[in-house]
């Protein structure tokens, strides 16, 4: 599996791309390529035109939940499928994997909108849409783990904003918040997005849908922005635990967070350009 960072909030010294807050990571396995995630603009498609990507070549469009960082650059990415078809420039028609509450209005401290702007119906014209709270193999190792049971008590314990079901506004708890696992003979890559079920939740969910323990590699957000003591405790612990060969915090980890993780994982650089390569 060869895993390219298109958008994180870091890029890496003397690469000349395009960061900003958000997140997309390009994954090509076993002859299938999946874009998880599309970050805030169009910074990803620049990014991976740079980076020698061919996007219109993608077989699967995997959005990790709905909010505005991982998910509003969905709408540069319709208009490029579609001049590709106006153009008659080959390209495939990507299936969309997400959780079916993806498409719900999410608002927080007054901002009315900071979910996905663009409704299913709109998505349903451009991708063939595939929604499940079930896990979804997307190849024969890599996995969209649905949604993720929530088994510890230190993870996700607050409501982040208000989510706008068509039976009332709650308080949002992130249902529709998601990751992607790669098993390899040695054990997984866990390919995380934002981890508002909690990263320890995600790893642990993963496991179950695997029937993997072992874990070599954490890549992606874990929301640990100025995270509760507790939280942030438990946390290093359970990682420490993991027995990791490497854990790569990016997006959603603040600085703090990411020395204490120092201290119990070898800890790896993450940046707009990266590319890895995970055998299988």
């Amino acid at each position: 599996m060869i895993l390219s960072v298109l958008v994180d909030n870091n890029t890496l010294i003397d690469r000349y791309f395009l960061g900003e807050p958000g997140l997309s990571f390009l994954i090509q396995d076993n002859g299938k390529q999946i874009l998880f995630d599309a970050g805030y603009s169009d910074a990803f498609l620049i990014n991976a035109k740079k980076m020698h990507l061919d996007l219109l070549q993608t077989d699967f469009v995997v959005l990790s939940h709905g909010h505005l960082d991982h998910s509003w650059g969905l709408d540069p990415l319709i208009k490029m499928f579609t001049e590709a078809k106006i153009e008659s420039l080959a390209h495939k028609i990507p299936a969309f994997i997400a959780h079916p509450d993806v498409f719900y209005t999410k608002s927080v401290d007054g901002i009315n909108e900071i979910g996905c702007s663009i409704p299913e119906d709109k998505m349903a014209q451009h991708f063939d849409m595939q929604l499940s709270k079930e896990a979804v193999w997307l190849t024969d190792r890599l996995v969209f783990l649905g949604e993720i049971k929530r088994t510890n008590d230190f993870e996700n314990k607050q409501a982040f904003g208000k989510v706008h079901h068509p039976d009332g506004t709650k308080d949002d708890i992130m249902t529709d918040d998601s990751a992607l696992a790669y098993k390899t003979k040695d054990g997984l890559i866990i390919i995380s997005a934002c981890a508002h079920a909690g990263i320890c939740n995600t790893i642990e969910h993963a496991k179950n849908v695997c029937n993997e323990d072992r874990i070599l590699d954490v890549i992606g957000g874990f929301h640990l922005l100025d995270p509760p003591k507790e939280q942030l405790t438990k946390t290093l612990e359970y990682l420490k635990n993991q027995n990791l060969n490497a854990i790569h915090p990016c997006h959603c980890v603040d600085l703090a967070s990411k020395i204490a993780i120092a201290g119990i994982a070898p800890i790896k650089e993450v940046g707009a350009g990266l590319k890895i390569e995970y055998a299988s």
